[in-house]
């Protein structure tokens, strides 16, 4: 029998119990990041095995004192038993902390602070650390200063253009107070500095200190990054990146005209929201701490946004559809806000999802990898023709349309069924020759069939 849940940044398999030291890694790693369970008695593969539960005794009576005594700050966690089909597992559990980092006592700070990165525990960086800490404090990187950056290094009138086309009384003059008031500029030591998002909101040229936040847009022939027929860098302010990477997508898509009356309708293939949404997310929350750009790769059958960084805060793959919003970057999100082009936090994967449906296209898939997002927007122009058999056939073969080769894991994941579920449907795919079988045992992937 498998677990109900699959292994993810938030979960983590263990067949038996681990050595102290990688228990209270893995802890730290979850309290780091968003919290997670970590279950012992289920294989890698999601099987359950369970444990004897003389073993679940012996545990949960130092493991809690165990962990306590390892970490700083000290971390108390949850610890229980859960019995599925008359096997017994246990499950060490804990929430996002409140004063991160983390880390082992033995380490120390610099080595002894564990992540989550997909399904991974991994030592933090230094710079994660650092982010760590402005999480414990309330800030975010788009508000810490930019040093060697003073007043001149911002475009005045962008900033009287965003401050104007607010609903609010006419600004006449940029007083230090109401530049101060947005997270603008800050103050340290008697000296005025730009913030992060400053720079990249409101600065004459923000690729001079932050070089690679950008995004580039390439447009490919067929259906994998080999051939490009066109690519833009889009630089300058995140407005800026925006309106050149948003016009560059619309341009590259297909168009339908349709008369009514003296008037001439048109209509794109895919819906403007939704690139819109998927864009704006990936610029309003991406993580500018992460030395990468944006990257918008424009296929005949797919549009792939990938954004450095992973969800922020307790977001993940389940809730995103839910409306929930966690802002990485407050200043850059407020600023958006109050520009227009954000109407309602949380409602940009809404919009993605709802907007799809009335098109009746094939779902768009969002993959949270290690230190990264993915969002696929499936293109109407080549997708899928309709297969004989019920909505989930379908669904699973509208996949390939995104994705050259895919595990079960991924099919799993991305539909929201059960193993056995996709086992069978896969199986009968592939003996309609729709599908195709590459690689045995835990490296089987599947594609779909050419010939």
């Amino acid at each position: 029998m498998k677990y109900p849940s699959e292994e993810s940044s938030t979960i983590e398999f263990k067949r038996t119990i681990p050595e102290n030291h990688q228990i209270v890694k893995t802890i730290i790693g979850f309290c780091n990041q968003k919290g997670g369970k970590l279950i012992i008695g289920v294989d890698s593969n999601g099987t359950i095995v369970g444990i004897p539960e003389e073993e679940i005794q012996q545990i949960m009576e130092f493991i809690n004192k165990s962990i306590f005594e390892s970490t700083c700050p000290p971390i108390i966690p949850l610890i229980y038993m859960q019995v599925i089909s008359d096997k017994k597992l246990l499950i060490i559990e804990v929430s996002s902390g409140m004063n991160k980092p983390y880390y082992r006592k033995s380490e120390g700070v610099e080595k002894g602070t564990y992540i989550r990165l997909g399904r991974s525990t991994l030592r933090a960086s230094s710079d994660i650390i650092e982010e760590l800490k402005w999480q414990s404090k309330g800030r975010s990187f788009d508000m810490m200063l930019v040093y060697h950056t003073d007043k001149d290094n911002l475009d005045e009138k962008k900033i009287y253009n965003f401050l104007n086309g607010r609903k609010i009384s006419e600004i006449k003059s940029l007083s230090n107070d109401v530049l101060d008031s947005y997270n603008i500029i800050i103050e340290e030591h008697s000296s005025i500095y730009c913030s992060v998002g400053g720079i990249l909101l409101f600065g004459k040229n923000p690729q001079r200190f932050f070089s690679e936040a950008m995004i580039i847009c390439t447009h490919f022939s067929g259906i994998s990054g080999r051939n490009a027929l066109s690519s833009i860098d889009a630089e300058g302010t995140l407005f800026e990146q925006f309106d050149t990477a948003y016009h560059f997508i619309l341009s590259k898509l297909e168009k339908s005209f349709t008369i009514r009356g003296p008037k001439r309708d048109e209509k794109l293939e895919l819906p403007a929201e939704a690139i819109r949404e998927v864009l704006l997310n990936a610029i309003v929350h991406r993580n500018y701490h992460i030395d990468g750009p944006i990257k918008i790769a424009i296929y005949d059958n797919r549009i792939e946004f990938f954004s450095p960084g992973t969800f922020p805060g307790p977001i993940n793959l389940q809730n995103i559809k839910k409306g929930l919003t966690y802002i990485r970057n407050k200043m850059i999100c407020k600023i958006f806000r109050e520009a227009k082009y954000i109407e309602k936090l949380g409602s940009g994967f809404l919009t993605l999802f709802t907007s799809y449906e009335k098109y009746r296209l094939p779902t768009p898939q969002v993959i949270e990898g290690e230190n990264f997002i993915k969002c696929i927007l499936p293109r109407q122009s080549l997708s899928s023709k309709p297969i004989n058999g019920d909505s989930s056939h379908q669904e699973i073969v509208n996949l390939f349309e995104q994705a050259s080769e895919l595990s079960i894991s991924e099919i799993i994941k991305t539909l929201n069924i059960t193993r056995s579920t996709a086992g069978r449907k896969i199986n009968e795919l592939i003996s309609r020759g729709i599908l195709i079988r590459v690689g045995k045992g835990s490296e089987t992937r599947y594609q779909k069939n050419t010939i």
